[in-house]
């Protein structure tokens, strides 16, 4: 069974120079208990295709293609063409997003525990208070956040970086969504605390069987939570497949450029790519990645590669696979 099926996803954002695309032609798919990390620099559209799933873009964006939901055996939902009053059923219910920073994400006068039952009643608002509380202390623990009661009465100044991601873990699971979204929930935390909260979101995966799309620019911490990763460069998908043979044997020279600029303790020096990623006003006509690589060929420049079957499950974006 399939729980969110990308086909062609295309947005589109009007600017000064005329319309960009930072999502540009996305098809992947996610099943239930199924993790895809979503890897590229800064820039590449990972969040953008985050938002646009959720129903969270900016004024005036277009979007084409589909993007559909898995809502129960016989409803499905096109995601790419809900309007704002469909979205509300589905937002935090249905779809769940962790964002990358707690402290502007959760309401700073608002205590933990009234800003998770608040995500629980705007679904179900027919639950009595005790059933409420009931909820919101099982999502807490569900999200490990030691002492529970006490930490539903506290703010979010009072808590630590990493019991606020989890006060956020608990937020997004609390209504029982089917799909979680996580945009890079650890890179503000030091490295023990990012590893607690890889294995709680790996847990929950598992355990409620939630599809996670996992956003990062490290393809160190996909390697810990991801069944398969998606490279991104310059809004378009460049290689995917199952994590073992994408970071065994890139096929992309982009993603051999990300494995060899990663540290790791093997590695005395780092290789870096070089350049930059291209503005998306300026993209070149051929391979976006063509400026920046090594092993360029004249037909790279002529036309945007397809996706090229490379194994079982693995594919990549270039003339030479």
């Amino acid at each position: 069974m399939t729980l969110l099926d990308v086909r062609n996803l295309t947005v589109e954002l009007p600017t000064s120079a005329g319309w960009i695309r930072p999502v540009n032609d996305i098809s992947l798919q996610l099943a239930p208990a199924e993790s895809l990390g979503l890897v590229g620099e800064s820039g590449s559209g990972k969040t953008m295709l985050a938002l646009a799933l959720m129903g969270l873009l900016p004024p005036g964006a277009r979007v084409s293609g589909t993007a559909t939901l898995q809502r129960g055996e016989s409803n499905a939902s096109n995601l790419a063409q809900m309007k704002e009053r469909e979205w509300r059923s589905v937002r935090g219910r249905e779809i769940a997003m962790i964002f990358q920073e707690p402290m502007t994400s959760l309401n700073p006068v608002m205590r933990i525990g009234a800003q998770i039952e608040e995500a629980i009643s705007t679904h179900e608002p027919s639950l009595s208070k005790s059933q409420l509380r009931s909820r919101v202390l099982e999502a807490l623990r569900q999200a490990s956040v030691p002492e529970p009661e006490a930490r539903a009465e506290q703010f979010p100044h009072q808590l630590s970086g990493g019991l606020r991601q989890r006060a956020m873990i608990a937020m997004a699971i609390a209504a029982h969504p089917k799909l979680l979204i996580a945009d890079e929930p650890t890179t503000a935390l030091d490295v023990t605390v990012q590893k607690q909260i890889l294995e709680l979101l790996d847990r929950l995966r598992r355990e409620l069987k939630l599809g996670l799309l996992f956003i990062t620019h490290d393809l160190g911490v996909v390697t810990q939570v991801a069944d398969r990763v998606a490279v991104m460069y310059a809004g378009r998908i460049v290689e995917t497949g199952p994590v073992a043979d994408v970071l065994r044997a890139p096929r992309h020279p982009y993603t051999q450029g990300l494995l060899a600029a990663s540290p790791s303790l093997e590695k005395r020096k780092l290789t870096p790519i070089p350049g930059t990623v291209p503005q998306l006003t300026a993209l070149p006509p051929g391979c976006a990645f063509e400026p920046r690589c090594g092993l360029r060929r004249e037909d790279c420049r002529v036309a945007v590669p397809e996706l090229r079957h490379a194994s079982d499950g693995h594919a990549a974006r270039c003339v030479l696979v």
